[in-house]
């Protein structure tokens, strides 16, 4: 019998090995480096500043985690506190005018109702990320589902 630890080696060997076979495999494609585009640049002068407020854009699919129509610049999200609850949280948008968080967040992963923002949806820049017209960094060619994007 092979031990767990022995597992677990053989295992990390092998997602090492994959690991550099994809990544060889990308510079054989001639992927793009992304921490050598020109495009994007971590300087003052050439940061994407992200707007105040600006009207919520138009989900592209089914179930897309909406985008955040403001700038999220300062927002603390932590274990201990979560600034998006002070606006978005179930106590709070009524008065905010925020969109209230969705129920789904409060459900665990066996799909049992909690009290609270379940702990796998509380770090909510995870999947809503904030909008901005920056130019991509890569080209794209996704087209939103019929009936999306608009």
């Amino acid at each position: 019998m092979n031990s767990p630890v022995r597992k677990k080696g053989v295992l990390r060997t092998l997602a090492a090995a994959l690991m550099l076979m994809m990544s060889g495999m990308a510079l054989a494609e001639g992927s793009v480096d992304l921490s050598q585009s020109p495009e994007v640049s971590a300087t003052p002068e050439g940061a994407i500043r992200m707007p105040k407020q600006q009207e919520r854009m138009a989900l592209n699919y089914v179930n897309q985690p909406p985008m955040i129509p403001h700038s999220v610049d300062g927002y603390q999200v932590t274990t201990n506190t979560n600034r998006c609850l002070q606006c978005h949280g179930v106590e709070h948008y009524r008065t905010t005018g925020a969109p209230r968080i969705s129920p789904t967040h409060f459900m665990d992963s066996d799909g049992k109702v909690l009290s609270g923002v379940a702990p796998r949806r509380y770090f909510c820049l995870q999947c809503h990320v904030p909008q901005t017209d920056a130019p991509p960094i890569v080209e794209n060619t996704f087209t939103p589902s019929q009936g999306f994007g608009k």
